[in-house]
């Protein structure tokens, strides 16, 4: 008699379910999510939403890519497509300058 798995892996799915499962669980791309911020704010009024914008996606991006390479900053500025000192120049000017920041 043959055992059977009862466990179903990731690669176990079809891949027509794999593209399904990259999509965010709100239905949203983070796209739409931007744009559905952007006219919130300027329905409420608001002005230079990209001065907001800006730091803040910039800081996401920053904080992502030295998560993904345990701090190094040498490696985030390759994944963000920026040289090393344009980093520290982002990192600094947003205020994410920590002591315990993992320097290379």
């Amino acid at each position: 008699m043959t055992a059977w798995r009862r466990e179903i892996h990731i690669d176990d799915l079809p891949p027509e379910l794999l593209h399904q499962a990259e999509t965010p669980a709100t239905g949203q791309t983070w796209q739409e999510g931007l744009r559905n911020w952007a006219e919130q704010e300027l329905k409420r009024g608001r002005k230079s939403i990209l001065d907001t914008a800006v730091p803040e996606f910039e800081k996401i991006m920053i904080e992502t890519a030295l998560k993904h390479t345990g701090g190094r900053r040498r490696d985030a500025s390759i994944l963000l497509g920026w040289g090393r000192n344009t980093l520290t120049r982002k990192i600094n000017e947003l205020g994410m300058d920590h002591p315990d920041d993992g320097e290379d």
